[in-house]
């Protein structure tokens, strides 16, 4: 005889495989009595099930929506399937919050039968993703080391590679992880230093918890310091542009991440926006898809004539009509 939970999840796996069943039909697959059967939907219901009923001998069990979320019962194929999907939705924000998907990613990982993980472990060895424009992209098993080191509230020692492939090993006290763009950034304590740091999560080698837990002290607004950060990076080169929209729009145009903005007059605003060279800032500038004037330097508005007079001579527009 089974036991009870395991009875449980029997009845909450066959309610879920078709829209209704009989008492008299549940009772012969679970080969238990229609009193049983009765017993079992009323634990279910405690639990958190809403599992609707119509009266009668002809009348049926089926599941019906809740007012939480009660515990799922998958089988080997959905849970795979449940996996992968979480691991793509953290990974490409295609859920606009993608912090919800990589919580129940780890979440679901962590209780995977191991012929269901190693299956996934395979098929993240077989996956290739086409390039983004960002570069460098982060491996899912990395991108799991980090959100649980951050829901473990443990000390890690982290493996990293600066922006010029200098590597070092830091300890760090974990707080969160930001996704901004198509990348994601790791905020934690750097011990050695005392101060709050955020680190690239592309560029971890290694995550290895230390075991020593931590109480964090006044964290603070991790968004804000991703924010901070990324605009305060030193560049070679800065442009300055003007743009003909009000600030609002100009924001949405040049994220506060990318450019410092100044209004000029109610209807423009003028935005400072760091690179590498002249060249690169051009291509950024192409890219927005909007009327602009360049301020300064001239490197960057020659870059800019330059790449403009390419592309319409590479789109005929430098020839004459026929």
């Amino acid at each position: 005889m089974i036991s009870t939970s395991a009875r449980l999840l029997r009845l909450v796996s066959l309610l879920s495989a078709r829209p209704t069943w009989t008492c008299h039909e549940l009772a012969e697959r679970m080969a238990v009595t229609g009193r049983t059967v009765r017993r079992d939907v009323a634990r279910l219901r405690d639990l958190g099930y809403c599992i609707e009923s119509d009266p009668g001998p002809w009348g049926g069990y089926r599941l019906g929506g809740g007012t939480r979320v009660p515990p799922l019962v998958l089988d080997d194929e959905e849970a795979l399937a449940v996996t992968v999907a979480l691991r793509e939705a953290a990974l490409s924000g295609v859920l606009g919050s993608d912090q919800a998907a990589v919580s129940a990613l780890l979440k679901l990982r962590q209780v995977l039968p191991p012929r269901i993980a190693d299956r996934l472990d395979e098929m993240d060895a077989t996956f290739v993703h086409t390039p983004r424009p960002e570069g460098r992209q982060i491996s899912p098993g990395v991108l799991l080391e980090l959100a649980a080191a951050c829901r473990g509230g443990e000390r890690t020692r982290l493996s990293y590679r600066d922006h010029a492939g200098k590597g070092s090993v830091r300890d760090v006290d974990p707080y969160r992880l930001v996704r901004t763009g198509l990348r994601w950034y790791f905020v934690a304590r750097d011990v050695a230093r005392d101060e709050w740091r955020t680190f690239r999560a592309d560029r971890v080698v290694r995550v290895q918890p230390t075991g020593q837990p931590v109480e964090l002290a006044d964290p603070p607004d991790p968004a804000l310091l991703v924010s901070r950060g990324i605009a305060s990076v030193v560049y070679p080169l800065y442009g300055r542009v003007r743009l003909p929209h009000p600030m609002d729009q100009a924001l949405r145009l040049v994220p506060p991440t990318i450019g410092t903005h100044h209004p000029d007059g109610p209807d423009a605003t003028i935005v400072e926006i760091g690179a590498n060279d002249a060249d690169e800032l051009a291509r950024y500038l192409l890219g927005l898809g909007t009327p602009l004037r360049v301020l300064s330097p001239d490197d960057v508005r020659e870059a800019l004539l330059r790449r403009t007079r390419e592309l319409l001579e590479d789109n005929g527009g430098g020839r004459s009509s026929q």
